[in-house]
């Protein structure tokens, strides 16, 4: 029970650092990321800390957002496909409770096919 709520601390935390970056000071988002840090953005996707800044920088000055739902399930693993080599994978799905019923709103995956070690 205590590493549920470290986690659900953990994920607060980064939220609300997340977006007061994003919002006062988007320069500094590359700090959160690593340079093999992936991000797609509205469909755009780039890779690194460089690329993920220059993304950020968006035409408008001031952003303010209200969270609404964080539940998150994130997956990382291995799948092996017939008889090709072991790959490791990552899988999110963001999760919402609708009618008293847990959903998949969305849901990305992705090979890791380069290891970040």
């Amino acid at each position: 029970m205590g590493d549920k709520l470290i986690w659900k601390q953990t994920e607060s935390s980064f939220i609300q650092h997340y977006y007061q970056l994003f919002d006062k000071d988007r320069t500094r988002i590359g700090t959160i990321y690593i340079d093999a840090s992936c991000l797609t953005w509205e469909g755009q996707q780039c890779q690194g800390k460089a690329a993920i800044v220059e993304l950020s920088s968006l035409l408008f000055q001031k952003i303010q957002y209200s969270i609404t739902d964080s539940c998150i399930s994130m997956v990382v693993g291995e799948l092996k496909v017939d008889e090709d080599p072991i790959i490791g994978f990552h899988q999110m799905f963001l999760l919402k409770n609708i009618s008293e019923a847990w959903v998949c709103t969305n849901d990305m995956f992705r090979l890791a096919l380069l290891n970040f070690g």
